[in-house]
């Protein structure tokens, strides 16, 4: 049942699409905020607390094109640790959710960018339908 609400999610929010722009999809982190803003075809559509790199880490700024989706990844680096619904944008940095929920707002990650799981799948199918190449992941401070 909840697949069947977060396609529905999706499809509204894909379905009333803005002007034409060079990326369908935009997710903006603000480190300082701790916020994630996503738009499709510039229109706002979410915005969704985060955590970054926590104090002694990055979470680099700059404007990336997503290198790969990974539904189900594990780190490598942190003992297996589950990165669900995972974008990566920058070699080993990525958008994933978190079991971690309570952290969330206040940097906490080692430069991931984490996200409540339910809003990870929604953003990971938003990226996976539109397409790598029609999305830009971009980190202000």
């Amino acid at each position: 049942m909840r697949g069947k609400a977060v396609i529905l999610a999706l499809a509204l929010a894909l379905s009333f699409a803005g002007p034409a722009v060079a990326e369908r999809v935009e997710v903006r982190v603000s480190i300082s905020h701790q916020v994630m803003t996503v738009y499709h075809e510039g229109r706002r559509l979410f915005d969704w607390p985060v955590s970054t790199a926590k104090a002694g880490k990055i979470t680099p700024l700059g404007s990336y094109r997503p290198e790969f989706l990974s539904r189900n990844h594990r780190s490598k680096r942190y003992n297996n640790a589950p990165m669900p619904f995972a974008i990566f944008y920058d070699g080993n940095y990525a958008i994933h959710g978190t079991d971690q929920i309570k952290r969330l707002g206040k940097p906490a990650s080692h430069g991931c960018v984490r996200l409540d799981p339910k809003n990870a799948r929604i953003l990971f199918e938003m990226v996976r339908y539109e397409g790598l190449e029609n999305t830009r992941v971009v980190i202000v401070q």
